[in-house]
């Protein structure tokens, strides 16, 4: 997949983070000629969608895409507060091994 594509496909999409994240996360391995996820770790043991983690205070949370020792995403809607869906990642970021946290919006 071209940025020109990515761009193309992405730019007019209004659906919601559950019904697009892991198809974007899929494009932009493909646009960066990366493996995704399940081709980088068939078992998801350190490369997944929804990876669980304990949060800060108690409680439970999902990172939307997780690398271990590399990284955490967490997807929002266009419009909504990425200081908020930052805050969220953290609060589970120590469970996670204390990735680099971004957030992204769709």
């Amino acid at each position: 997949m071209t940025p020109d594509q990515f761009v193309a496909k992405w730019k007019p999409a209004q659906l919601k983070e559950r019904s697009a994240a892991q198809e974007h996360w899929i494009d932009v391995c493909r646009m960066l000629g990366q493996p995704t996820p399940a081709e980088a770790d068939p078992t998801g043991d350190f490369y997944c969608f929804e990876r669980g983690a304990e949060k800060q205070g108690g409680g439970d949370g999902w990172a939307d895409v997780w690398f271990k020792d590399h990284f955490a995403v967490e997807y929002k809607r266009k419009r909504k507060d990425l200081e908020q869906a930052y805050a969220q990642l953290n609060l589970y970021r120590e469970s996670l091994g204390n990735p680099l946290c971004s957030e992204v919006f769709l």
